[in-house]
């Protein structure tokens, strides 16, 4: 069932207008990331250790508080395979905590899917609001592009690259990303929702 044009026509408008009444917000991000960015850049080392470090503490967290609602719930089904999990997060966290080394490796792998996931979804969401966003849209497919070949530099650097490769490339993405957000910003504000067109 195919849309009829002017329910393509009204959705253009509502995308259009929310990205207007927010553009303020869209500026906000674009700035905090590029300021996280920048400190990322200057210091990839403490970066990459930063990252590993939270990402440890999630686990661990998220694991002991498995830990509880399992036991708290054990007559629940699948008790067995929920303290699996929740041990597997607290053991994970604590390796990442207490050796961060042994994580960094692993750490880099999950980014290199990180960059291409949201290289590609990135890519995906400036086309589909191509329209809206004018021009500007190509600085976000050049945001994702940026994504993706920075994935491809850490898996070729392997392992080399593993203890500031996260902090560096985080902080160039962060920077990239929030340059995109903020370039999107300015053109949303100064977007007419009733001027929005489908294309032919």
């Amino acid at each position: 069932m195919s849309m009829e044009r002017s329910d393509v026509e009204r959705l253009g408008r509502q995308v259009a207008t929310s990205l207007h009444e927010h553009w303020v917000l869209f500026l906000a991000e674009g700035i905090i990331l590029v300021i996280l960015g920048a400190l990322a850049f200057i210091a990839p080392v403490l970066a990459t250790q930063f990252v590993e470090a939270f990402i440890g503490w999630l686990f661990l967290i998220s694991g002991i508080v498995g830990l509880f609602t399992t036991f708290w719930m054990r007559n629940a089904p699948g008790f067995g395979w929920a303290l699996l999990s929740a041990l597997l997060g607290i053991v994970a966290g604590a390796i990442l905590i207490l050796q961060p080394a042994t994580g960094v490796l692993s750490l880099t792998l999950v980014l290199i899917v990180f960059f291409i996931v949201e290289g590609i979804t990135t890519i995906m969401y400036a086309l589909d609001h191509r329209r809206e966003l004018s021009g500007r849209w190509a600085w976000l497919v050049a945001s994702g592009i940026i994504d993706l070949i920075l994935g491809g530099i850490i898996f070729v650097g392997l392992p080399g690259t593993a203890a500031w490769a996260i902090g560096l490339l985080v902080g160039i993405n962060l920077v990239f990303g929030g340059v995109a957000m903020i370039v999107m910003a300015l053109n949303a504000r100064d977007i007419n929702p009733n001027a929005v067109t489908p294309a032919a």
